[in-house]
């Protein structure tokens, strides 16, 4: 819990369970958060499973600080080619949201 958020996150456990990942990270994070008022609930980045569950995509960004000069400049260089295909897939994803269209 941050501010007025919520985070769900699951890392995994030794064994199988049978939806366990959707449980945790997903329904009980929203359940809290509804009975709690908590006004935003961030159910994490990536993942096209979370659409149907009515999740809009969030464009997030990345705090890693890379040292090396030349990996840093080819990851700044990767990073500019794909934006656009990144906001591209962003508003495809957001036209199969389970939500009627206006």
């Amino acid at each position: 819990i941050g501010g007025d958020s919520f985070y769900g996150r699951y890392w995994g456990c030794l064994a199988e369970f049978d939806r366990l990942h959707f449980e945790t990270c997903f329904y009980q994070g929203m359940d809290y958060a509804i009975a709690q008022g908590v006004q935003r609930f961030d159910a994490g980045a990536q993942g096209e499973h979370k659409l149907i569950r009515g999740f809009e995509p969030v464009i997030t960004r990345s705090w890693h600080y890379l040292r090396h000069p030349g990996l840093k400049a080819a990851v700044e260089d990767f990073l500019q080619q794909e934006r656009v295909g990144v906001l591209a897939y962003a508003e495809e994803a957001r036209a199969a949201l389970p939500y009627r269209q206006a």
